[in-house]
């Protein structure tokens, strides 16, 4: 287990330049933009606009704060808010964000092909990692077994086969798991 503190994600511009996205775990680390596998990121979203293309990606998109209407292609557009599921869409389609109330969202971007990625609320108090890649974004302070306390968006990193447990369920926490395809 790893535990990715909140002080030390890296914040970088996004792709089409008209934001910034707070990046916690790319792969393989270090991995450029347009080269990643996998990549999980936040973002604020003040407006609205398009969202950044990504050809052969897809991604998993999930509200953690704010409102906004969702339009994917000529889709008809989805509100999505901090009570929504988390919303998967192809990243090479047309995308447009309207905002009804400033966003942070959860972005996770996998390689069409070669992985997927799901994404849901964590509504236990303990986990045992089964995916290839487990995540859990806390959007509130927990306390672990282990005597550890986690603020709020730090990111835990659990190995495939390792068990997780919270002193009571977590508030807020997404559950972010990523397997290859």
């Amino acid at each position: 287990m790893r535990i990715l503190r909140a002080g030390a994600h890296k914040r970088m511009p996004w792709k089409n330049g008209a934001g910034v996205t707070t990046e916690f775990a790319i792969a393989p680390e270090g991995a450029a933009i347009d080269s990643f596998d996998w990549r999980i990121s936040m973002a604020k979203v003040p407006d609205s606009g398009p969202f950044s293309a990504f050809a052969g990606i897809d991604r998993v998109l999930a509200v953690l704060d704010g409102a906004m209407n969702l339009q994917v292609g000529a889709g008809t557009p989805v509100k999505l808010d901090s009570t929504s599921r988390a919303i998967p869409f192809p990243g090479d389609i047309p995308t447009r964000a309207d905002v009804i109330e400033t966003v942070t969202d959860l972005n996770v971007m996998v390689r069409r092909g070669r992985f997927t990625a799901r994404v849901t609320l964590l509504e236990r108090q303990e986990l045992t990692a089964e995916a290839k890649e487990t995540f859990l974004l806390l959007r509130s302070k927990a306390a672990l077994h282990t005597g550890e306390t986690v603020e709020i968006d730090d990111v835990i990193h659990l190995a495939r086969g390792e068990t997780l447990a919270f002193v009571r369920i977590p508030e807020s926490c997404w559950l972010i798991e990523i397997n290859a395809s």
